[in-house]
Formats: C-alpha cells, sequence, structure tokens
C-alpha cells in the first residue's frame, strides 16, 4: 500500500492555491519526498504530515522549483535537532546543483544536519523488504532527468476453506504454509500449494515529473495502478508545450490509456487554464483522470 500527499501541485510559477512541486509517499512506516519546491516544509506543516521519520528526498530534475525548498526544509529540521541522515537522490547533474546550492548558504561541504548524495543511474535503486523503488531516465530539456517506480511485491494468502478441509489449526502450522514451508499433521504432509491462493495484492505507483516526452516510457509504467505524471499545457497550445519541454493533457491521457494504467493523476497545473479545461481534454481519452490539488491525500 502507498499513501500520497500532494503538497504541491504548480507548474513553476506558483498560485494561491498551488504551491511548488512535491509529493509525499509512505509505505511500510517509510516517509519519501518527491522533489521539494519553495515552501514544502509549510505544506509539510499545513498537511498534517508534519517531518518525523522524512529521512530520504527523490529529485526528479534539478529545476529550481522542484529544489527550492530544500534549504528551508533542512534549516527546520536543524532547529528540531533531527538527528536523521538525510539522504537526497538525484541525476549527478541534479545533485550538482543542490550540493552548489547549499555551499552557497552554508559553505563547501557543510549542511545544517547530516546529508548524504546518491547520484541515480537506471534500475532499482531502493530495496526495502516491503516494497522496492527503481528509476528510469526521462526526457526534460537540459536536464539528467528520472521518473520513479514504486512497487509491492504480490503476495499469496492462504484459503481459510482449504485450511479447514485439510484440518490445520490456528496457530504456527498456518505461519508455516504462510512462509512457503510444508507441515506434517499426524501421518500427512501438508504442502504449501495445496493451502495457498494466487498471488495478488501487490501494487505499482509510477511518478513522472517534467517531461517533453512520453517516448520510451511505457516499458516502466505499463499495468501501473497509478500514473502521476505532469500536464502543464492544452493541446491547443501543443507547440508551445514543445518549446518548453513539457506534455499536454491530451497526451498524458492518450500515454496512460496506451499503458493499461488504471487511475491517472495529473499535476505541475499551470495558472493559464481551469482545472475543468484540463480534466475535461484529459478525460476524453481516459476517463478515470483527476487534477490533484494540493493537500489531496490518496491511498493505493
Amino acid at each position: 500500500m502507498f499513501t500520497l500527499t500532494f503538497l504541491g501541485t504548480s507548474a513553476s510559477v506558483p498560485s494561491a492555491e498551488r504551491n511548488h512541486p512535491a509529493l509525499l509517499v509512505e509505505a511500510a512506516g517509510q516517509r519519501i519526498l518527491v522533489d521539494c519546491g519553495e515552501g514544502t516544509q509549510r505544506q509539510l506543516l499545513r498537511s498534517g504530515a508534519g517531518f518525523r521519520r522524512l529521512d530520504r528526498i527523490l529529485l526528479t530534475h534539478g529545476h529550481l522549483d522542484h529544489v527550492l525548498g530544500i534549504p528551508g526544509l533542512f534549516s527546520t529540521l536543524r532547529l528540531r535537532q533531527s538527528s536523521d541522515v538525510m539522504t537526497i537522490h538525484g541525476g549527478a547533474d541534479t545533485l550538482d546543483i543542490v550540493i552548489r546550492m547549499l555551499a552557497g548558504i552554508w559553505g563547501e561541504g557543510r549542511a545544517p544536519i547530516p546529508v548524504e548524495f546518491a547520484a541515480l543511474t537506471e534500475g532499482r535503486f531502493i530495496e526495502a523488504g516491503e516494497f522496492t523503488i527503481d528509476c528510469f531516465p526521462v526526457r526534460h530539456r537540459d536536464t539528467d532527468s528520472f521518473g520513479f517506480v514504486f512497487q509491492s511485491p504480490a503476495r499469496r494468502h492462504l484459503l481459510s476453506d482449504r485450511l479447514a478441509a485439510l484440518g490445520v489449526p490456528d496457530g504456527p502450522l498456518r505461519g508455516e504454509l504462510a512462509q512457503g514451508r510444508p507441515v506434517v499433521i499426524g501421518d500427512r504432509t501438508i504442502d504449501p500449494e495445496d493451502v495457498l491462493g494466487p498471488p495478488g495484492g501487490g501494487k505499482k505507483l509510477v511518478v513522472i515529473g517534467d517531461t517533453e516526452t512520453t517516448d520510451g516510457l511505457s516499458k516502466n509504467t505499463a499495468d501501473a495502478d497509478m500514473l502521476v505524471i505532469e500536464a502543464t499545457f492544452l493541446d491547443r497550445d501543443a507547440a508551445t508545450a514543445r518549446d518548453y519541454g513539457h506534455l499536454t493533457a491530451a497526451e498524458a491521457a492518450a500515454f496512460a490509456a496506451a499503458n493499461n494504467v488504471k487511475q491517472l493523476v495529473l499535476v505541475h497545473m499551470s495558472g493559464r487554464y481551469l482545472d475543468d479545461e484540463i480534466l475535461t481534454e484529459a478525460a476524453k481519452v481516459f476517463p478515470n483522470t483527476r487534477i490533484a490539488a494540493d493537500f489531496d491525500h490518496i491511498v493505493i
């Protein structure tokens, strides 16, 4: 299960209703920030999420609207005397931007809290037992951009009717079978395959920041339970979208439809359009679309 709290859903210019980009993802007791736009620390407070157990930031790319909130967040964590090491994951160029930004404030090699920088390369970079995170390259102007795949494994559950029919009592024996180990009851050996149902329950969340094209992204996005992706422009302004390296709502929706995505959530909203305009364009192509607003809370 993944819990998403949208902390910032605007495009590069914030509005009174939408802050700069940031998304909090919670899974298996861990809390991970995807991007950290200016004002993210206040959004964490306003959302009720707070700062506890926040020790990892994934950066989609290094444009300032996605990273300028880091110094303010670090300052607050210092005042709260946080002892956790903050790990920042991003492309090498993105990390260089953040490192130089922090050095300009606190001096080279210094930061107000313990921090580690982990450069991304395509593939799996977090294996947390209950979930994994992979990254993949995304094209957005001159940046080294990455998208992220959060995935929890499918699990097989014990079938109560089969357990009863085979006389397996409640207790440790059922636990052994759930772990894939056979058990002996009397003179019979009961194999896990006799009492386990088909795999199910695995979830796949894909988060893509700014991108100028969806070409090459299908292998990472296919069959996602949820796709979070930008839709900065409408189709009538497709030429401008190309100039600025962004998608239209129709393009995002067509990508979701072509890749068997179950739910599409659009972010990076431009103040030049009404939400209803964006949703109408996307929903014509992919009906199960929603526009994320700041402080929306979604569980998958």
